[in-house]
């Protein structure tokens, strides 16, 4: 693919999985442009720095990140020093920082522009890290862990608030409105929590309870939250995504395939009127929100699809080659 491909080629869509690869496809399109090859480990999360530019791919004691823009299937880069599975990641605002949390108790902070590819802050709990998520005010880090505590760590001050939203039940995934106004949990007996969130000038944000969901009767396994903040989504061991209305937490669509079994992430699109899930079959699926079809699949792992990044414009260059 050269720079006279158009914009809607352009949309990237990356999976990653239990079968050691990662794949970059063409989102409108189907087609894979490109196999990398995550040799160590399975790929337990996927984020695309906010220069569009590379793609980090979190696994077992690393974190390994990817050229996007040339065809290299190699990692480029490798973040070491983590002792157990690294589960969540993702990249402040500025593409300053990068934030993980893994099995090994602890968040950690990496600086990008460091050349020791050294952590630089660490936040320890006490049990194993599930899901981390930065506030969008780019200052708080909230980390869900599998005693079932959510930790607000404010990364100006190291103040750290806990919350417990149900006894005896891990979170498994966490995500915040980019208003920075509501905040989503689920955890393993399929129940969904909705926060609203309150933020003043330099204080730490506070969590004020605003709805329950029995979302799944089985495992959840990740929420989601639509870039225009109408719709929240939950993934479960239960075969099925589940789209809610954020404005009363109805529920709009069940979205089920007959092969597809844990549906493990979702991530929607930019104009929050599609969303893709990965699911165990393999398969990485769109699915159009106003009807509830399966646009496009994308098919080629030999595994579970386990994560999914989502980027809506790479930048052009020459030689950029699937």
């Amino acid at each position: 693919m050269t720079n006279t491909s158009s914009n809607s080629d352009q949309i990237i869509l990356a999976t990653g999985g239990y079968d050691h690869t990662i794949k970059l496809w063409q989102l409108n399109t189907g087609v894979c442009q490109r196999t990398a090859q995550h040799s160590d480990s399975q790929v337990n999360a996927l984020a695309i720095t906010p220069d569009k530019q590379l793609l980090a791919a979190a696994g077992h004691q690393h974190i390994r990140m990817y050229d996007l823009l040339v065809s290299n299937p190699n990692p480029v880069i490798n973040y070491e020093g983590v002792s157990k599975n690294v589960t969540g990641v993702g990249f402040q605002e500025d593409g300053k920082w990068m934030f993980t949390g893994g099995e090994d108790c602890r968040a950690r902070i990496w600086d990008l522009r460091s050349k020791n590819l050294q952590c630089q802050r660490i936040f320890q709990v006490t049990a194993p890290v599930n899901c981390v998520f930065l506030h969008p005010n780019q200052s708080e880090l909230v980390v869900g862990d599998q005693s079932g505590v959510i930790h607000l760590w404010d990364l100006r001050t190291d103040h750290n608030e806990q919350l417990i939203p149900e006894a005896d039940a891990s979170v498994q995934s966490l995500a915040i409105d980019r208003q920075g106004k509501m905040m989503a949990a689920v955890n393993n007996k399929g129940h969904g929590y909705v926060w609203s969130l309150v933020s003043d000038n330099e204080q730490p944000t506070r969590l004020k309870p605003k709805h329950k969901i029995q979302a799944h009767k089985r495992y959840a396994l990740a929420c989601r939250i639509s870039p225009d903040s109408k719709y929240l989504v939950t993934t479960s061991a239960d075969q099925s995504a589940r789209v809610w209305e954020t404005e009363n937490f109805s529920l709009v669509l069940e979205l089920k395939h007959d092969s597809q079994r844990w549906v493990w992430d979702a991530i929607f699109s930019a104009d929050s009127k599609y969303l893709i899930t990965a699911s165990s079959d393999g398969v990485a699926r769109l699915w159009n929100l106003e009807n509830g079809n399966i646009e496009r699949e994308y098919s080629g792992h030999q595994k579970a699809v386990t994560a999914l990044a989502y980027c809506d414009q790479l930048p052009v260059v020459d030689n950029f080659t699937a």
